[in-house]
């Protein structure tokens, strides 16, 4: 996988923090209270000491900081990988920006942004007490390119001056290793990359910046006992990541260390449980549970209905937003959908109101009429091509498929998934069918098996002419988020492809170059909003909605702290005493 273009691998984030809606009976509650609300962080200030459970239903597995898929920190990799740069640890948007991890600022970019250069801070240690010095974390990088260990974020691969070829250092035994990272001293690192990247201080927030002392590798075994940077060692890894027990790293020091506070003694992840008794147990709070969080699995729609009236259990429901859009997507190559009008006729005649209660309600869903999520780092530009309100206009549909010369109405197939996932699930393909319904496009649904669905969506040869599909930014920004989707040279013809419509647009294409050479970020977010909007009116999809995370914690956690980076709680910000 790791060998891919980047548009491959940006969908495994999205679906390891796409969250599982359940149905389950819990011990009352009332609905929400998001992360800023004062019952949060009541019961006192947060102590250092006591046991932290969490409890997931995906496993930890891959523990290794090369073949991770995760950015900007928060969750349990955080906790034993440092990196260069990590996300500030604040609430809501605040918690979008990049801020120096192990180095001393946040980069420093050449005039034209292909050369960055970071300093470490002084004091850094392994768990062992050894200094990490500029080399580990080259050598950290190097080992993330090595075939054996594939599946992190790809980005390095395209971005430095050879990455393209480079094969990690079990093969390449040469003493430079990879030449555009340079060491010049134990506390620099310049990197050398292939085209301009602004955004460079939130893809070093990427776990493959950790560093790894290169005496210490174990290579495809390096995952059980990873060497630490940060707050908490492993102790224990079982069941390929089922089973984490992590204790008190001795030599970090919070002195080089601003975002993570290490409050709890011990912090035990307990994974491949059902996301039904996860909720049961959190609500319930018995033993060990009362100190429990989960950074993976939301209350559905059934469980946030039977929550009821109960202030208590109301308080212990924190609310996330993760920079994620679910949309209907078209193929042009395919008929009718060649044909604007009637791409332009389907987005007026969507119900985004029966599309949001079919995705469990305006607590868990927020209706979309742009591709970029409604925050302001992704550059969101309020804009809406097709007005048709929340209710749809099938009037204005009809009239759009009559000057398409399909006056007596159409008949199109809708692909989907199977899974009861609420968002590109059975229940949303059938509000989509019933909306169209009265526009005179009769939807015939096509649900597949999720393994079938995403082969089929994600193949050009196979892809259908009409589908739903989603998207989730690997970090808070238009470009990981508007590229993949619609850059032209990211058209992958013999793999996963994501670039549905098969848009290849030279401006459009050109206008991602410009924007990639800003390392001002907020320059660069007005261009990718602007973007957005003028990719919008080309009625390539038709936006639905954003989820909203509603996730429950133990009664005695405290100091509850969720970002709009990826809308979970971070961990590394809790206490339980």
């Amino acid at each position: 996988m790791a060998e891919q273009a980047p548009s491959r691998h940006l969908t495994r984030t999205a679906r390891r923090v796409a969250a599982a809606a359940v149905s389950v009976v819990l011990a009352g509650g009332a609905v929400a209270c998001g992360p800023k609300d004062e019952g949060a962080k009541s019961g006192g200030a947060p102590q250092k000491g006591g046991t932290l459970t969490v409890l997931n239903s995906e496993p930890q597995s891959d523990f290794d900081p090369a073949r991770l898929y995760t950015s900007g920190g928060g969750k349990v990799p955080t906790l034993v990988f440092r990196t260069l740069t990590t996300r500030n640890r604040e609430n809501g948007a605040a918690g979008t920006k990049a801020v120096p991890d192990l180095a001393t600022d946040t980069g420093r970019p050449s005039k034209n942004a292909t050369v960055w250069t970071y300093t470490l801070k002084d004091g850094l240690k392994f768990e062992d007490g050894s200094p990490i010095t500029s080399a580990d974390i080259k050598y950290g990088i190097e080992r993330s390119f090595a075939p054996e260990l594939s599946g992190g974020a790809p980005y390095l691969r395209d971005w430095l001056v050879g990455g393209d070829t480079y094969q990690g250092p079990y093969k390449d035994k040469s003493k430079d290793g990879l030449k555009s990272i340079r060491t010049p001293d134990e506390k620099t690192l310049v990197f050398h990359l292939r085209k301009p990247e602004g955004e460079f201080p939130l893809l070093a927030t990427q776990t493959q910046f950790a560093p790894v002392p290169r005496k210490k590798d174990t290579g495809t075994n390096y995952e059980e006992h990873p060497v630490s940077s940060g707050p908490y060692k492993v102790v224990r890894n079982t069941g390929d990541g089922e089973h984490l027990l992590l204790e008190r790293n001795p030599h970090w020091s919070e002195k080089t260390d601003k975002e993570r506070h290490a409050y709890p003694d011990t912090i035990e992840v307990k994974s491949g449980l059902d996301p039904a008794v996860i909720n049961q147990r959190l609500s319930t709070g018995s033993g060990a549970d009362a100190a429990a969080v989960t950074t993976d699995t939301n209350l559905g729609p059934a469980e946030l209905a039977q929550i009821g009236s109960d202030r208590e259990l109301g308080k212990r429901i924190g609310t996330g937003h993760f920079g994620y859009t679910t949309y209907l997507a078209f193929n042009p190559k395919v008929k009718p959908f060649d044909n604007p009008k009637v791409r332009q006729a389907i987005s007026y005649a969507v119900n985004r109101r029966s599309v949001v209660n079919a995705a469990g309600g305006s607590s868990l869903a927020e209706p979309a009429t742009t591709f970029l999520p409604n925050q302001k780092s992704f550059g969101y530009t309020p804009a809406d091509p097709f007005p048709a309100g929340r209710t749809g206009n099938p009037d204005k549909a009809r009239e759009l498929l009559k000057k398409a010369g399909y006056g007596k109405g159409l008949t199109v197939t809708l692909t989907h998934n199977t899974a009861k996932n609420f968002e590109t699930s059975p229940e949303v393909a059938t509000a989509v069918q019933e909306a169209l319904k009265k526009a005179g496009i009769t939807v015939k649904l096509a649900g597949l098996e999720d393994n079938d669905y995403k082969d089929k969506i994600h193949s050009i040869k196979d892809e259908p002419g009409f589908f739903i599909s989603r998207w989730g930014a690997d970090w808070p920004s238009g470009g990981p988020f508007l590229a993949p989707i619609f850059d032209g040279r990211q058209i992958v013809k013999d793999a996963s492809n994501f670039n549905h419509a098969q848009l290849d647009d030279p401006a459009v294409n050109h206008e991602i170059d410009e924007i990639n050479k800003l390392t001002d970020l907020e320059a660069a977010a007005k261009r990718w909003g602007a973007l957005d909007n003028r990719i919008g009116e080309k009625a390539l999809s038709v936006p639905l909605f954003h989820p909203v995370y509603k996730r429950l914690y133990g009664k005695d956690v405290k100091n509850i702290v969720i970002s709009d980076w990826d809308g979970v709680l971070d961990i590394s910000q809790v206490a339980v005493k």
